[in-house]
């Protein structure tokens, strides 16, 4: 059994460009809290094998998420969850004048930043 104490500073960036404080590790999978700062428009990104699922907790966002089937933009508010299924092209950004934070947890563990491949998303990115 594990428990952990979110970190007071970020122990890394995403390769999208969010800072990152690792929370939990395990053999299925992991989960980070990342912060994305007001302004904020993180790299377009795809994963090779890894799905994601993410929860806000605060702060006001946007994210595009992109596969086979359709291209949607979803609103980021407080409550909100999302899915990224592995090979869904995404971007995401802060719109608001706080950050945008949320939990995101990665199926199987990420393997490392040589998982996301940078691609053309919905907007300019700022990072």
């Amino acid at each position: 059994m594990k428990e952990t104490t979110l970190p007071s500073l970020p122990d890394a960036r995403s390769p999208a460009g969010a800072d990152i404080r690792f929370i939990m590790g395990g053999t299925t999978g992991n989960m980070i809290h990342s912060t994305v700062p007001p302004g904020q428009i993180n790299r377009a990104t795809v994963h090779a094998t890894v799905s994601e699922f993410w929860f806000v907790l605060g702060g006001q966002g946007e994210i595009w998420r992109k596969d086979a089937a359709e291209s949607r933009i979803t609103p980021l508010l407080p409550g909100v969850s999302i899915d990224i299924p592995v090979g869904t092209a995404f971007q995401y950004r802060n719109v608001g004048a706080e950050p945008l934070t949320f939990i995101c947890i990665s199926m199987p563990p990420w393997p490392g930043d040589h998982e996301a491949t940078h691609l053309a998303g919905a907007w300019t990115p700022t990072v």
